[in-house]
């Protein structure tokens, strides 16, 4: 009852102000209230602050400068291993294993298709058939960087226009098509093992998501599908790299092509991740 009065209160409340006015105060550089707010955020919430790369709260100018900190050199091992596919984020499982066809799992008794989410040509959706996936959620609490799963070419880049539903497990387990309505930017890769796609979903807060080539990405409701301008961007990624943030909590999904990989034992809904731990390796390839 109470996650569906609160997947409610998300149809009528006025998301993209409330996103708007958390935006702004996450970025008042006034020390007293950044601080205030960093130190409120510690209350709630349990960070490791061992592994910061700056002093809390002092070195960061604003709350959403804490919010998608950085980590220490070493603090996120990148697994070794070549045939190692890695967490992209620190966060928790949703959902992970084969698409039925087009469809994708969301929650139990709830699939979305592979042409919503990729709002791409029915050929780049037909690649991802029958193939592989991991949901990954962001808590506010995690380390907010994306990092590359595996080694790869980055050839394109679409920002997608959405809503900004919450995507914690009450709203993913109530609202049909849930990460395929939220805004999102899709990071297509080519690999040895082929084609893949990382997912940054955004959600109710996320004030914006940012890449290291693109700047910051500002969400909008309606609009036509972007492509993001990759000129600045490297195109030979290796895993472990830096690909994104959210300004504030989210999910990321992964997309692998049909027998191109096996995610690890015990890869299950609950589990914790952490960026850079092996969760699957890809498929030996002939020759």
């Amino acid at each position: 009852m109470l996650s569906r009065l609160f997947v409610l209160m998300q149809y009528l409340l006025p998301k993209y102000l409330l996103t708007a006015l958390v935006y702004r105060l996450a970025r008042v550089n006034v020390p007293a209230v950044k601080n205030a707010l960093i130190q409120g955020f510690l209350k709630l919430y349990h960070v490791n602050l061992d592994e910061v790369r700056a002093q809390v709260p002092d070195d960061f100018r604003t709350f959403n400068d804490f919010f998608i900190r950085e980590l220490k050199e070493g603090a996120r091992p990148i697994d070794a291993n070549p045939g190692a596919i890695v967490s992209p984020a620190d966060g928790t499982l949703s959902q992970a294993g084969t698409l039925r066809g087009n469809r994708i799992l969301q929650a139990k008794g709830i699939d979305y298709t592979l042409e919503d989410l990729l709002a791409a040509d029915l050929d780049t959706a037909r690649e991802f058939a029958d193939g592989a996936f991991a949901t990954i959620y962001l808590a506010p609490y995690n380390y907010h960087r994306v990092h590359a799963p595996v080694d790869g070419e980055l050839v394109a880049a679409h920002y997608v226009p959405g809503d900004l539903f919450s995507v914690n497990n009450k709203t993913a387990t109530h609202v049909h098509g849930l990460f395929s309505r939220n805004e999102r930017l899709n990071l297509h890769f080519r690999t040895a093992s082929g084609p893949v796609v990382v997912v940054l979903v955004g959600a109710l807060n996320v004030g914006s998501i940012s890449t290291p080539w693109s700047g910051e990405i500002r969400p909008r409701k309606s609009g036509v599908v972007e492509t993001v301008d990759l000129s600045a961007a490297p195109r030979d990624v290796s895993k472990g790299d830096l690909l994104g943030w959210f300004n504030m909590g989210s999910t990321v999904i992964l997309l692998l092509p049909a027998d191109s990989c096996s995610w690890r034992e015990n890869f299950e809904p609950g589990v914790t991740t952490v960026m850079g731990e092996s969760i699957g390796e890809l498929a030996a390839r002939a020759g």
